[in-house]
């Protein structure tokens, strides 16, 4: 009796375990899936939808390398995070002192503010589509936002991140909507094209450079600390960095397959993912113009939560003030304050008529360009102190794909910043 009973006990046990892992992974999960998702906000939208509408399919096959360099950047801040206990912004003040980390955080704020006034824009022209006055949605949307974060707690903040995680599936479902031909998406995936064109190149590096943003280490890095997610809990919290990139760039991939398999193929111009949306309408149908647009909204409100709590984060932490979403106004007033002033402010500027708002978002993206390098190039010289980082330090190997990572896409945002001041000038 006692041979049978053996395998029943091992099979339970091992059920255990596997459950035990399901569930601790579900408890640390969070911070990596709301940052990659984010990346996909009203800028990101736009310039995936401009590469299919103008490029076709011609541009997919970079989502692999982009899908790269999102996994090993935010795998080394969750790897900082869990480890120290401590966020970017704080780690850079105490290795590298105070004046590189008001140049650092002068650049991040005046970029944040920039990104949160395209995404209050983008939840002003998605809801137009339907009709909806932005003089009425942005100042709902900015209430909804700060009220979030204000009167609520870490926990219930971060489960209204992650269902609105779930939302970015609206794409997929355009994507799916718009009839692509699939042989075709398959063949243009796996074989990178390259031209000289300058419109081409232009776009290639935009496609590449909305991948990585300076605020993303930042929140991310922060959130895991106040999660509370330490060094025996980093095996989960890297399977969530690598689920939240695997997943953005899947729906970064159907708003370019949407884009490609209509308005490319109808020869129709746009200018913004508000645009995209509308165009859909008559090509793909209503369900599909209002899935493209649903997104947008989603995306949008979602990045104008997160952004400028990100950047209260990080601002905060470098000059060591009380901060987080645990602590209530009184106790944390910088912090709450940075928050509040974002919002309204970027509400705001996008309420004002005639406003030239496409050359304020140029502006973040110049910001983004100048500090990018600055930030990355930090992060790996702090990832590889023995001191900070114990046993966790990077390997020869990942320290090689981190280098070529930084090098290619701070190289690639810095071009980018360039073409935006020319085309100002011009």
């Amino acid at each position: 009796m006692e041979v049978e009973a053996r395998p029943v006990a091992v099979s339970v046990s091992a059920k255990r375990g596997r459950w035990q892992h399901v569930v601790r992974f579900l408890m640390v999960m969070g911070p990596g899936i709301i940052t990659a998702n984010v990346d996909n906000d009203a800028g990101g939208i736009t310039t995936y939808s401009l590469a299919g509408a103008r490029y076709g399919y011609s541009l997919i096959w970079t989502l692999a390398p982009i899908t790269i360099a999102l996994v090993v950047v935010q795998e080394m801040c969750a790897r900082m995070g869990a480890v120290t206990g401590k966020g970017l912004a704080d780690l850079i003040r105490e290795n590298f002192g105070v004046r590189v980390t008001f140049y650092a955080m002068t650049l991040l704020l005046l970029a944040d503010l920039g990104n949160t006034i395209a995404e209050f824009a983008g939840v002003a022209a998605s809801l137009e589509i339907f009709g909806l006055s932005r003089y009425v949605t942005v100042p709902l949307a900015a209430v909804f936002v700060w009220w979030l974060v204000v009167y609520g707690n870490y926990k219930t903040v971060e489960k209204v991140f992650l269902i609105a995680c779930l939302f970015y599936v609206s794409y997929v479902a355009s994507g799916m909507l718009a009839r692509p031909a699939w042989t075709t998406v398959l063949r243009e995936t796996l074989t990178p094209r390259f031209t000289m064109d300058t419109a081409y190149v232009t776009m290639l590096v935009g496609v590449i450079g909305t991948t990585i943003a300076p605020w993303m280490q930042f929140y991310q890095q922060a959130a895991i600390v106040e999660k509370g997610i330490s060094v025996k809990d980093y095996k989960y919290s890297r399977l969530d960095v690598v689920s939240g990139c695997l997943f953005t760039d899947v729906v970064a991939f159907f708003i370019v397959v949407a884009c490609a398999a209509t308005l490319y193929q109808r020869g129709v111009a746009i200018e913004t993912a508000a645009d995209a949306a509308e165009a859909l309408r008559p090509l793909a149908g209503d369900y599909c113009a209002s899935l493209f647009a649903f997104g947008l909204f989603n995306a949008s409100l979602f990045s104008a939560s997160v952004l400028p709590l990100a950047t209260a984060y990080s601002v905060c932490e470098a000059f060591g003030w009380e901060k987080g979403v645990n602590r209530r106004v009184r106790e944390a007033p910088h912090f709450y304050g940075l928050y509040t002033g974002l919002i309204a402010i970027g509400a705001a500027i996008v309420l004002v008529p005639s406003l030239p708002l496409v050359r304020v978002m140029y502006l973040s993206q110049v910001a983004n360009g100048v500090l990018l390098p600055i930030v990355l190039g930090l992060m790996l010289l702090l990832v590889n102190r023995s001191d900070l980082m114990g046993e966790y330090v990077n390997g020869k190997v990942m320290n090689a794909v981190a280098w070529a990572t930084v090098i290619i896409t701070s190289l690639l945002s810095l071009y980018l910043a360039l073409s935006v001041v020319l085309s100002m000038r011009a």
